[in-house]
């Protein structure tokens, strides 16, 4: 069995192994981290080897840290970070090159159908009907996007979003409201295999699929970071948040979708989402208008470059040829526009 896991901000790990009586056998670490002393890959191997199959990787982390030299230094490489890669392996885990990878860049759209077009994509995924697939959004008009589990009214004022002349949507994934500008804002969908992200825990999923654009960034001079469990951010802010869902059928995928500030209107947002105490308290500021730096201030690029080198950064890493939504995706997400996301049925589900 093998099994690859990327240490967020860090390194490769590979771990190869057999399971034989239900224990872990012939376990051998390798991966393009730094690691002191020569001979404490040995302890690792020694700490995994016959380790019960079923441990999860908390407990593996464990009898790596006891196993360990005390003078140990690891840069680039965590125990934890060894203990996903072993379930990863167990649980057969694919890799982002195991795919083509597919690019949807299409004209700007109406919120609700991108809503509908998040959940048929990752359906069709899910199905093995198309390839894993990396969908840069374009809006056709400002939106207020709320998570599935949002309360409709403590999220957004109505008047303001009126005056505004702003949409409200719900999403089918978790997390908080996100409100967007055509031009302020970069959206982008990964619709990806079940099997990528298997033996990852749902928080280091995140941290795993958000990876790529934390090069992208790092590529524009920016660094960034995954700050768990769903933010992107900066020595100056907040620039990005993320959501995910997880969708049955077939062989499973899941959708992580995430929403980057190229820029933004501060007051016309608090004008719009209800932004209380409670929440601006654990982000450790007292001011919403403090709390995302946008990317236009931090790379001095058009919005536009900033798309196209993110996209070229996915490209260099995995790979990515141009797609496009095909007729029959594209009526069904017209058809669950008008049954569901474009109904007040749906957007106020939770009043």
């Amino acid at each position: 069995m093998h099994g690859e896991y990327k240490v967020p901000g860090g390194k490769l790990v590979v771990v190869d192994l057999d399971v034989e009586g239900g224990a872990l056998r012939n376990v051998r670490v390798a991966g393009d981290f730094f690691l002191e002393p020569d001979d404490a890959i040995l302890a690792i191997d020694a700490a995994l080897e016959g380790a019960p199959a079923h441990t999860d990787t908390a407990g593996l982390a464990a009898r790596i840290d006891a196993a360990l030299p005390a003078s140990t230094v690891m840069l680039g490489l965590t125990s934890e970070g060894v203990a996903v890669a072993v379930r990863r392996a167990l649980a057969h885990a694919t890799e982002w090159s195991d795919y083509d990878w597919q690019l949807i860049h299409e004209a700007p759209q109406s919120p609700a159908l991108h809503m509908a077009l998040d959940e048929v994509i990752t359906a069709e995924v899910a199905a093995s009907r198309r390839p894993p697939t990396l969908r840069v959004w374009e809006w056709a008009s400002p939106a207020v996007i709320i998570g599935s589990f949002q309360s409709l009214r403590n999220e957004v004022d109505p008047a303001g979003a009126a005056r505004h002349g702003i949409t409200v949507v719900r999403r089918i994934s978790g997390g908080g409201a996100m409100f967007v500008e055509p031009g302020n804002t970069i959206t982008y969908s990964l619709s990806v295999p079940d099997s990528l992200v298997s033996g990852l825990s749902f928080a280091d999923s995140y941290a795993y699929l958000d990876d790529w654009v934390l090069g992208a960034l790092g590529d524009m001079g920016i660094k960034a970071w995954y700050q768990p469990l769903n933010d992107i951010a900066t020595d100056a802010g907040k620039i990005a948040g993320a959501a995910q869902k997880r969708v049955v059928g077939g062989e499973g995928a899941v959708l992580h979708h995430v929403t980057m500030a190229y820029d933004i209107d501060a007051d016309k947002m608090l004008d719009v989402l209800r932004i209380g105490k409670e929440k601006l308290s654990d982000k450790g500021t007292g001011s919403a208008k403090k709390r995302v730096d946008p990317l236009r201030r931090q790379t001095g690029l058009t919005r536009e470059a900033v798309i196209e080198r993110m996209i070229d950064s996915f490209r260099t890493r995995h790979g990515l040829t141009r797609g496009n939504v095909t007729d029959e995706e594209m009526a069904r997400a017209e058809e669950l526009v008008a049954t569901k996301f474009g109904t007040e049925e749906w957007t106020a589900r939770v009043p």
